[in-house]
């Protein structure tokens, strides 16, 4: 399974992506793909606690992607660690070029 699966378009031209988040980890980022889900893994320091793993998982992704914070938010899973996060004002192709980057180093 490909990164790019876990990435879809909106029709109001936003994007959703599929995040595995790993709260209370020792460091913070995108790590890597999970294929067999099929989720982007994204590590937290932040403990699943009143919203706060929600709240860094968005900070690290627009810190690592380059984007703002104000553009990103989780839209499901607020109280699971498979979370959907919506970013507006992006393309799909520029994300998936940035992850893989990211990913692979």
């Amino acid at each position: 399974m490909a990164l790019a699966s876990c990435i879809q378009s909106t029709l109001d031209g936003a994007v959703l992506i599929d995040v595995e988040v790993l709260p209370g980890s020792k460091r913070q980022g995108i790590i890597g793909f999970n294929q067999w889900r099929g989720k982007l893994t994204v590590a937290v320091r932040a403990e699943a606690r009143n919203g706060m793993a929600n709240q860094a998982v968005v900070h690290v992704m627009a810190t690592s992607l380059s984007l703002s914070t104000s553009k990103m938010h989780v839209v499901s899973g607020a109280k699971s660690r498979i979370k959907k996060v919506r970013i507006e004002g992006v393309h799909s192709d520029h994300l998936i070029e940035k992850i893989t980057t990211l990913v692979e180093g």
